[in-house]
């Protein structure tokens, strides 16, 4: 097992890397080799917690449904859990990363967390973007937050950073980061050179929810559709603390956060913080989350 030096704060402060890679679609043994292979890099480097692209072992543009199920895997026993909980063990890692989900005849885009006792557990994406709409079922699971030995952790990929209910939900639920494993594509009359749609979500998700988001997205061109690079790492104040990333290179984003910083920097002067200041009795409190669980 690897040993990491203790973080300055001496304990809540982690290293996070997010994995800029090129998956190809249909390749999924050479996929996982390469994931682990970048991941095992970032752990060289002190990461505790990995974030790797939306459906990074199987690709992401299927022909048919036929594919996308020959490149699906179940959760439990598939082999990218066995291969990251071994890899995990071994490193003394949290490893997030999205795969093709077989779960019956039901197909899910689905995002795995993984640490060094196992799997901690698992999320469907909620929002489909575009054909993924052939392939997958919408997510059923809601939107969990995973207690781990270095924090509270949440999900979410790729279009679900569209919905401001994505980072409420999760926030109300006590997340202090939330990994975001994704496939981010140019945006409809998108200026040219114009950083990415999904990089100024981000950084407005994280800013009025007071949560970390690490994002890792793919490059490449996949059967005619490009990808947009720009993984990025936002701090819970909304701003950038490492990358965007480049458009089309290999590469890891990293950064040192102290996670309870979400919770303990979450007012931005004297008055105002923003989950306090939400007027429900203006407007009711329409995400259906318990109130009585939310961490302000």
């Amino acid at each position: 097992m690897t040993s990491h030096a203790p973080m300055p704060d001496g304990g809540s402060t982690i290293r996070v890397a997010c994995i800029q890679m090129e998956p190809k679609v249909a390749e999924n043994a050479a996929n996982l080799a390469l994931a682990i292979g970048l991941a095992g890099q970032a752990a060289d480097r002190g990461a505790r917690l990995v974030v790797l692209p939306e459906l990074c072992t199987s690709g992401y543009v299927f022909r048919t449904k036929a594919e996308a199920r020959a490149g699906a895997e179940a959760l439990t026993d598939g082999p990218s859990l066995r291969a990251f909980e071994t890899f995990c063990r071994e490193r003394d890692l949290f490893v997030a990363f999205g795969f093709a989900e077989r779960d019956g005849e039901a197909l899910y885009n689905s995002a795995a967390l993984v640490g060094p006792g196992g799997l901690v557990g698992s999320y469907r994406k909620a929002h489909l973007w575009g054909e993924e709409n052939l392939f997958f079922e919408p997510g059923d699971r809601g939107f969990p937050v995973f207690q781990t030995a270095i924090g509270r952790i949440g999900m979410a990929i790729c279009y679900d950073v569209w919905f401001p209910e994505t980072f409420r939900l999760m926030a109300l639920q006590g997340a202090e980061i939330v990994c975001v494993p994704t496939n981010w594509v140019p945006m409809p009359d998108q200026p040219a050179g114009q950083l990415a749609m999904a990089n100024m979500l981000t950084m407005a998700g994280a800013h009025t929810n007071s949560v970390f988001v690490a994002c890792a997205d793919r490059i490449g061109t996949e059967r005619g559709q490009p990808f947009e690079g720009q993984s990025l790492i936002v701090g819970c104040n909304g701003w950038p603390v490492a990358g965007p990333a480049s458009r089309d290179r290999e590469e890891i984003v990293i950064a040192d956060l102290d996670l309870l910083d979400a919770r303990r920097k979450r007012a931005w002067n004297a008055f105002n913080q923003p989950l306090r200041d939400r007027r429900t009795d203006v407007y009711s409190e329409l995400l259906g989350a318990d109130i009585r669980r939310s961490w302000y």
